[in-house]
């Protein structure tokens, strides 16, 4: 595949990755979009971001803020808009042809992130402005100049030209590590799977689950009943079904997704671990987690081991006594031995099931797909006054795909929202939001609005019934909503500063938040009604799930502590790592340690956030998301559920993405300092006042 005449494929067609969408509000036409088409416009694109910056470091001009900072920021306009695309993709609807173009082009994309970062000339420019007067600019605009001062002595420009020679080695080499992670990850996962043909052992499963199998095991052209390592195929069998000797496979199975084998990441680990750490010296730091967390929110690494610290100590002994009632629990039912991990999803539906009364095939029934998408969008419209209508002629890149115009009060054009639910080869497991362009202004003012897409991977519907959500699906569903509304409500000039574009630790803030609202009676009375019967969802029904909120939420928070600390030992190492994983993340782990080892597994081979992806020690940051969330959402709690002053509040801060520092928008959004033992609090633990930072709530 050639780029022939600058914007034709080898098929002598114009590329229209590379011309003017005149689409609906300028969406991508996927229709007309092939995989061929990427790399040579990707190379175009390249070629034109290069131009463009050329133009802004030799400039013979002074430098000022306008002629460099904004124009930084507003050059690759071509290069983001595919990027946008390819690789959101790439995540949802990847094939080989589109892994194959990845590799080919990522190193061309790192080193034109270094020849930029990298660039002396370009350096000098907005060091000048930086040193210069600032009278004129703006507060986002001083934000900007800072924020892109700051990225630029982070990736080594203020280097030797030795150091920056080996600073363009490690991270093309990193680059290209990562990348691959997340591919083993994924042909990890859809390599293993098991073929059950005896009819007994499916017969106690929930008959949605044995036609999911069923299809499963048609899709792949077997008889019987087939369960993979893909979320909505193994959960539900881990929960439901009581051979042991099959979830035993599964579990191994999944918990040693490339460990060893053919699609083996531990030499992966090994280099993405000592490149990070050779990457974060150069720079003048200790440890990469140094270099990551002077950007965040908590601030250094002795504060994030603090927060994790204190999340461990109040919550450890409670967590071993949800460990021992379960396993208590299960000896009573006849388990013989001790509570293998493989156990634990089975035995806590059961136990949940009786001492709560509550299971999910009770509640699933009043959460048909359908309503939970019109009881999401009705909370949005209830706090924030925005509308959702079906967008029509918006194309979309799947037939499973819906597209919707969002607006506000005043009929103002927000965004376009994708909704992407069901699971298939090509999509990675997991649920996020993204977006394949976000919120930005001309330099003359034109504003371009984002376009927001949300991508689950939830049960299809059947022959026999409609999709029917999980309680944990409907509070999935909430957390990426609250990361959608952060990226439809921005607003500002740089794109850079916009919507989720905050640090790591505050991004979850708004998601986590928006979860609260799943346990709320008369949030849900309002859409929540059974499928078949049209009846509401009972009010002794709704109790029941308040009631069980905080089933095992200490052994919960041991869990997402224990990752936090495994992520904070692989990126506090300050000498180069080769050794065996799996001893390495038991040794992170001991000291969370509540269930029991199984020999030949670890997490840390297939945990592709950190690995290879953007949350390398920054993990911490759900739990310490948690906390913020925790404590604005009391707001609601005193005021209403849903106070339009408090929703107001919040949409402001919302709007600001990352225009101010995030403690300052929390603070001004809240009226103080968050305080973890609001966390404490919602989970019927304690009453603890420390904050994630340490200080106390009159500190």
């Amino acid at each position: 595949m050639e780029t022939m005449n600058g914007n034709r494929t080898a098929a002598h067609r114009p590329n229209p990755l590379l011309e003017a969408w005149t689409t609906p509000h300028a969406t991508p036409p996927f229709g007309r979009i092939a995989v061929e088409d990427y790399l040579p416009a990707f190379e175009e694109a390249i070629a034109a971001s290069r131009a463009e910056v050329a133009a802004i470091a030799s400039d013979p001009a002074p430098a000022t803020f306008a002629n460099t900072v904004a124009a930084l920021e507003r050059q690759g306009g071509l290069l983001n808009r595919i990027s946008g695309l390819f690789f959101n993709l790439r995540e949802a609807d990847t094939s080989p042809a589109m892994e194959e173009v990845a590799e080919r082009i990522q190193p061309a994309l790192t080193a034109l992130s270094n020849d930029i970062g990298l660039d002396p000339a370009l350096f000098a420019r907005v060091k000048a402005v930086y040193d210069g007067p600032r009278e004129g600019l703006s507060a986002v605009d001083i934000r900007l100049l800072e924020q892109t001062y700051r990225g630029f002595v982070r990736s080594g420009a203020a280097l030797s030209d030795g150091d920056k020679a080996l600073y363009r080695q490690y991270t093309e080499e990193l680059s290209a590590a990562t990348l691959r992670f997340g591919r083993n990850s994924l042909e990890a996962t859809n390599a293993f799977a098991v073929n059950i043909t005896d009819g007994e052992q499916v017969a106690e499963l929930p008959e949605f689950v044995r036609e999911m199998l069923a299809a499963d095991a048609a899709a792949r052209g077997e008889t019987g009943w087939t369960v993979t390592l893909k979320t909505p195929s193994y959960l539900p069998f881990m929960t439901y079904s009581s051979q042991r000797a099959i979830k035993e496979r599964l579990y191994r199975a999944y918990n040693s997704r490339a460990l060893g084998g053919d699609f083996d990441n531990s030499g992966l680990i090994s280099r993405i671990v000592t490149l990070r750490m050779r990457i974060a010296r150069l720079l003048g730091y200790e440890t990469y987690a140094d270099y990551v967390l002077e950007e965040r929110m908590a601030g250094d690494t002795a504060t994030v081991l603090s927060f994790l610290e204190e999340l461990r100590a109040a919550t450890m002994d409670y967590a071993r006594r949800d460990y021992a009632a379960i396993e208590a629990y299960a000896r009573a039912q006849g388990l013989e031995g001790g509570l293998m991990p493989w156990d634990w999803a089975y035995y806590t539906e059961r136990y949940k099931s009786e001492h709560y009364a509550v299971d999910d095939e009770q509640v699933k029934p009043y959460l048909r797909l359908e309503n939970v998408v019109r009881g999401v969008f009705m909370l949005a419209e209830r706090l924030y006054g925005l509308r959702f209508r079906r967008a029509e002629g918006v194309e979309v890149y799947h037939p499973d795909v819906e597209a919707y115009e969002v607006t506000d009060a005043e009929g103002r054009f927000m965004a376009v929202l994708y909704l992407d639910f069901f699971p298939r080869e090509s999509k990675r497991s997991g649920a996020w939001m993204t977006e394949f362009r976000g919120t930005s202004r001309t330099a003359g003012g034109a504003e371009t609005r984002p376009l927001v897409s949300l991508v689950m991977n939830f049960t299809r519907p059947t022959a026999s019934a409609p999709s029917l959500l999980t309680f944990d699906e409907l509070t999935t569903l909430l957390h990426e909503f609250g990361h959608a509304l952060h990226g439809i409500m921005a607003r500002g000039d740089y794109e850079s500063l916009n919507g989720t574009n905050v640090c790591r630790d505050f991004v979850e803030l708004p998601s986590q938040m928006t979860e609260y609202w799943a346990t709320e009676k008369e949030y849900l009375d309002m859409w929540a009604v059974h499928y078949a019967t049209g009846e509401p969802m009972p009010a002794e029904l709704v109790g029941r799930i308040v009631a069980a909120k905080n089933y095992l939420a200490a052994y919960a928070n041991i869990r997402q502590v224990s990752f936090g600390l495994i992520d904070m030992a692989w990126h506090t190492l300050r000498e180069p790592w080769s050794g065996d994983v799996e001893a390495f993340e038991r040794e992170a782990s001991r000291g969370v340690q509540v269930a029991r080892d199984v020999e030949g597994t670890a997490m840390s081979s297939s945990f592709t956030h950190i690995f290879a992806g953007g949350y390398a020690a920054g993990y911490y940051g759900y739990k310490w998301s948690e906390v913020l969330a925790a404590d604005a959402f009391s707001l609601f709690r005193e005021r209403g559920i849903f106070d339009r002053g408090a929703a107001a509040a919040f949409r402001h801060l919302l709007e600001q993405g990352d225009q101010r520092p995030a403690m300052d928008l929390y603070v001004e959004f809240r009226g103080h300092r968050p305080a973890t033992g609001a966390l404490i609090r919602e989970m019927g633990l304690g009453n603890g006042d420390a904050r994630p930072d340490g200080t106390t709530e009159n500190g």
